[in-house]
């Protein structure tokens, strides 16, 4: 597997979190990959063979070659057709608003076609330059130029969403949402009703995706014990963790590590 990332423009890195690319030669042993929600919203091509998402144990669609994936509230599998070949951008989870006028609750745990978002011409225009663009850099120019064509000058962000998702990023989920609404009921109401709109889930469940987001990262790379994670991470104990884990992810923290459907999710975290 070889995954990348590059970053964004000035113009657009309030916004654009970075692009990805993925490519992975075909292998018939290749096992089905358990993609995990990492929060953010992202518009990907497909330039090579089809992926398959599975709906239920033996039950799939197939990913259309372009695509917003909206935000996710379970993990899933997906499983490759052939050779996989990837571009990808990866938008923070306030980013992509600012492009439709599509309330972005609509896209959860879904996978919209560009044209149904930005219409048959335009999708069909963006997705034939990225299949024709020859590398990397020259696909960032095409999706770049795309993306600040349509960027919706007069659609801002409300101000308390950005506010709390900043808080959110910035503390890994572990934002008390009623402690910054100081238990102002009308705030929270208004608050819970754009931030479906402008972020498609809620603040709860963007909070519990980055904080076990988090929990990931240390398990692969710091090495700490599940207790010092649980502790780190802010949960009430190293019950609740596992229990939030394994309701999340299907499998418990101890299971994750050098399960071999969880090499693509693995890769993306480390």
């Amino acid at each position: 597997m070889n995954y990348q990332t590059f970053q964004p423009h000035p113009d657009l890195s309030a916004l654009v979190k970075f692009y990805w690319t993925l490519k992975v030669p075909f292998d018939p042993n290749n096992q089905k990959q358990k993609i995990i929600p990492d929060g953010c919203i992202e518009m990907t091509f497909n330039l090579k063979d089809k992926i398959k998402r599975y709906v239920s144990e033996n039950d799939y669609i197939i990913h259309p070659n372009a695509m917003v994936m909206g935000q996710r509230r379970k993990s899933y599998f997906i499983e490759p057709i052939g050779d996989v070949d990837s571009f990808a951008v990866c938008f923070y989870p306030y980013g992509f608003s600012s492009f439709i006028s599509t309330p972005l609750e609509n896209l959860v745990d879904v996978e919209a076609p560009l044209e149904s978002l930005f219409g048959e011409i335009s999708a069909k225009k963006i997705e034939q330059n990225i299949q024709q663009a020859s590398n990397t850099r020259e696909r960032i120019e095409v999706i770049e130029a795309f993306l600040l064509d349509k960027l919706i000058q007069s659609r801002t962000i409300e101000n308390l969403v950005k506010t709390t998702v900043d808080a959110l990023l910035t503390t890994n989920g572990k934002t008390s949402i009623n402690r910054m609404l100081k238990d102002d009921l009308s705030k929270r109401r208004r608050l819970e009703r754009n931030f479906k709109k402008q972020i498609g889930i809620s603040p709860k469940q963007l909070g519990k995706v980055l904080r076990l987001q988090t929990a990931l990262k240390m398990i692969l790379n710091d090495k700490e014990s599940l207790t010092s994670i649980a502790y780190e991470s802010e949960y009430f104990d190293q019950a609740h963790f596992i229990k939030d884990f394994k309701e999340f992810i299907g499998i418990t923290p101890k299971e994750f590590l050098d399960n071999e459907n969880m090499a693509l999710s693995t890769l993306f975290y480390k």
